[in-house]
């Protein structure tokens, strides 16, 4: 099949600083900050064990992408490996459905903003909002790769920098009692409110959905390898680094929250977050924390903007997308590709005159069944990729995947159980339907544009 990469022109211009928090970043949704209350509502405490056996999942499927992206860094990343080790069909449909998620991901992010912005301006139009922030965030894709990065460095910072201080508030509530008139509050919300496991074991499996939904984004350093100054040893330390800071950033935060209020309270009165900053008595804390979900949104539109661009770039190379994608612009961005997402986007703009609430539900639905998608595919292009290799190969191997190749099944198993959870979550069931449309779609464009290509070249044979 030829390494078709080498044609690759993308810069590379994102340095470690850059990708550690594009890692970051890509982990830390909204999700933390105000989608949290509903999955504490359906484990209660044991909502932690979920984050813990979601974590040790994800760290399977990034040690298994990290093997590839450190051995072959394209910018296209999953699509590009599994077009070469699974077939011309799976690169096409892992491109095009990781991008049809971050589109629908996008709309998502685009709505929220708009929410956002009318707590403080309550008189501008939330389509108003949205519309601002596409405009904003394709001039900072089309610019350069570090202007993004630069970006992304600065909004995943804001979340972090949140994050850490409102474990720390919580710590000196819980063992100083500051906030609680110097009476520490102790740990037995943990277990008081109905025990550890309130909802019993559906509670805690029906919780995976929307912890697996809410590690979406996570695989973004794979689309970085391309465009990363040493991808040898910044994709490394990135990926081992996402699960323990997953770990302080999901299980210490919602460990926090719980031990500060009953679980079946927390939520119940807007973000976790802002009750937190407000026991304490910092002034203006639901004010701090509008900012950061207003940042976290922006940044995940931004991701999910320069992801978008780089996989239709990729699929251009790969023969599986318009060959007008695979042209970059003066400063070596995939122009196009940005554009045309963006004015998909426009949709989203345009349902904000009408999104119901409903709408979120059905959106994280379909983007978790696009996102497990692809991770399955990272996972089956793994064991391939490896099958591929002779065994002096495989020992050359700088990033291994550990515990090869049972690790790879089991994450493989629990995708496959996740799929299955959904059926029993009234929202989640749309996306069961909307997947096999869009694969079917891929499937006949598929077919189409082969019988196209193989046409064309039988006229050229006949011309030549």
């Amino acid at each position: 099949m030829g390494k078709h990469h080498e044609s690759e022109k993308l810069q590379r211009g994102l340095t470690n600083r850059h990708i550690q928090l594009i890692a970051l970043g890509g982990a830390i949704g909204v999700g933390l900050f105000y989608g949290s209350s509903s999955t504490i509502q359906m484990a209660g405490p044991a909502i932690l064990l979920s984050y813990l056996v979601g974590g040790l999942v994800i760290f399977t499927i990034m040690r298994a992408l990290g093997e590839m992206a450190v051995d072959e860094p394209v910018s296209g990343s999953f699509s590009s490996y599994a077009n070469r080790y699974l077939g011309h069909f799976a690169g096409y449909l892992t491109g095009w459905t990781y991008w049809f998620m971050w589109v629908v991901v996008g709309m998502a992010e685009l709505t929220v903003i708009g929410v956002y912005v009318n707590y403080w301006l309550p008189d501008i139009p939330q389509w108003l909002s949205a519309l601002a922030a596409l405009i904003v965030i394709t001039m900072v894709n089309l610019i350069n790769v570090k202007a993004f990065g630069e970006f992304e460095f600065w909004f995943a910072m804001i979340k972090v920098v949140a994050i850490i201080g409102m474990i720390l508030m919580g710590l000196a509530m819980i063992f100083l009692g500051i906030g609680n008139e110097g009476q520490p509050i102790g740990f037995d919300n943990l277990w008081v409110h109905g025990g550890f496991i309130p909802n019993g074991i559906k509670g805690l499996l029906l919780s995976l959905v929307l912890v697996m939904f809410s590690f979406g984004g996570v695989e973004l350093v794979g689309i970085t390898a391309g465009e990363a100054e040493n991808p040898q040893k910044s994709i490394p330390s990135a990926i081992n680094n996402v699960v323990w800071r997953i770990l302080i950033f999901y299980i210490a935060a919602l460990g926090i929250m719980m031990i500060l209020f009953p679980w079946n309270e927390v939520g119940s009165n807007g973000s976790p977050f802002v009750l937190i900053f407000d026991e304490i008595g910092i002034p203006g804390a639901a004010h701090i924390i509008n900012f950061v979900v207003l940042t976290a949104a922006l940044s995940a539109f931004n991701s999910g903007l320069f992801s978008t661009g780089r996989m239709l770039y990729n699929l251009s190379l790969q023969n599986n997308g318009p060959k007008f994608f695979g042209k970059l612009n003066k400063y070596s961005t995939p122009r196009r590709g940005i554009l045309f997402s963006s004015s998909f986007l426009l949709v989203a703009v345009l349902l904000n005159y009408i999104v119901p609430e409903k709408v979120f539900m059905y959106i994280s639905a379909v983007a978790t069944v696009a996102v497990i998608t692809s991770w399955t595919i990272i996972l089956l292009t793994q064991l391939k990729f490896r099958q591929s290799k002779t065994k002096e190969e495989v020992d050359k191997l700088a990033f291994k995947m550990p515990l090869h190749p049972i690790s790879t099944y089991i994450a493989l198993a629990f995708l496959a159980l996740v799929i299955i959870l959904m059926t029993f979550i009234e929202g989640m069931r749309v996306a069961l339907v909307v997947a096999p449309v869009w694969f079917i779609i891929l499937y006949v464009g598929y077919r189409i544009k082969n019988k196209e290509q193989k046409e064309s070249s039988i006229e050229n044979i006949k011309a030549g």
